[in-house]
């Protein structure tokens, strides 16, 4: 008997043996990135050096490297849920561009008087539950045991409560709030009512920014916390992930910064001598009038990346002890700007400290 009739019920014969091997394992085939996987796979399955010899195969890696030559690549079907990850992170960061822009707009527009800056409000507030991830479905009720073993059938309590509880819907209130306070208490303070317009504008178009930064930060901790084998992997993984989600905020609040800049000298230059027009943009603002602007970021970023990765009470308080800090020492005779840089900065650096000691944590990301 030829060794092709091993494969099969005797009496037999099989032309290909390794066919049928092929076909029965055509999946991980498919997908292999290499022969060592097949191999893996097949002894995985049952087979080894005996199944190899019925294939006329020295060992099990030679078997795996024939059907890794026969079998052709078939590419992993797409992510659907990641490419629907990706659509609603983006679709909230144009969200909260859009809302936090438009009433900065009508306010630079219509001047910071209190009728405009309390319906201006509006909008803002609603940045944290308009852009709030939809609630997971719950899960399928299950019977723990029939009844006559284990008595009456019992099924489990749900997971999680609703999503928008009190508690949560209180602290994205006050999360509005303060992201409203930030954006508009600028105006309200003005020595340079243009330039504190152009530079408010920009730092509320970077509330889309703040918000691509905290779901990126969140999707890598979540990343991180399922490839880790250790807490102490999982927080020194995190350590560097929070600087960099922070400045990517920082760079692009810069950048939309310095083309207000820009677009307000080319729209009302000032007078005297005439330079290119990127010096006249980089001297229109000094270094307080920078410094408090990155200040107003560190205030949008941190309570975003608070409030996304599940400390929301934190996120709110954060959020509204910022412009709160600044609107006391702007009481007690500060200026505006000095206002911002002291009591907006100082709210900056507890916030920081807090979001590196919290974030760092594996239950922040859950």
């Amino acid at each position: 008997m030829s060794g092709g009739a091993a494969v099969g019920s005797p009496g037999r014969p099989v032309g290909d043996p390794v066919r049928e091997v092929m076909a029965e394992h055509r999946e991980l085939c498919e997908r292999a990135v290499d022969p060592l996987e097949i191999a893996a796979g097949l002894e995985e399955a049952g087979l080894g050096p005996a199944a190899a010899a019925r294939c006329r195969h020295a060992d099990l890696f030679s078997l795996a490297e024939e059907l890794y030559a026969r079998v052709p690549r078939r590419p992993p079907a797409p992510d659907r849920g990641r490419e629907r990850q990706c659509g609603a992170a983006a679709r909230a960061s144009l969200t909260a561009a859009a809302l936090a822009a438009l009433p900065c707009a009508a306010v630079a527009a219509l001047g910071a008087r209190w009728p405009v800056l309390l319906s201006a409000a509006v909008p803002l507030v609603l940045v944290p539950v308009l852009t709030a991830e939809p609630p997971a479905a719950p899960p399928p009720p299950f019977t723990a045991a029939p009844a006559d073993a284990l008595g009456p059938a019992r099924t489990a309590p749900p997971r999680s409560g609703p999503r928008w509880r009190p508690a949560r819907a209180l602290a994205a209130v006050g999360y509005g709030l303060g992201l409203a306070a930030l954006l508009l208490l600028p105006p309200v303070t003005a020595e340079d009512e243009r330039l504190t317009a152009a530079l408010v504008l920009a730092a509320a178009v970077s509330a889309g920014s703040a918000e691509r930064a905290a779901r990126w930060y969140r999707q890598v901790g979540r990343g991180h916390l399922a490839a880790a084998g250790t807490l102490a992997e999982f927080r020194a993984r995190m350590r560097p992930v929070l600087p960099v989600a922070v400045a990517l905020h920082l760079a692009v609040l810069a950048v939309l910064s310095f083309a207000a800049l820009a677009v307000l000298t080319v729209v009302a230059p000032r007078p005297g001598p005439v330079g290119g027009l990127l010096h006249q943009a980089a001297e229109r603002a000094g270094t307080a009038q920078w410094a408090a602007q990155g200040v107003l970021g560190l205030l949008l970023v941190l309570p975003a990346l608070l409030a996304r990765c599940g400390r929301t009470t934190a996120a709110a308080l954060g959020a509204l002890a910022g412009p709160a800090a600044t609107l006391a020492l702007f009481g007690l005779g500060h200026s505006g700007r000095s206002a911002a840089l002291l009591g907006g900065g100082a709210v900056a650096a507890v916030l920081l400290a807090y979001a590196w000691t919290v974030l760092g944590r594996a239950g922040s990301h859950r």
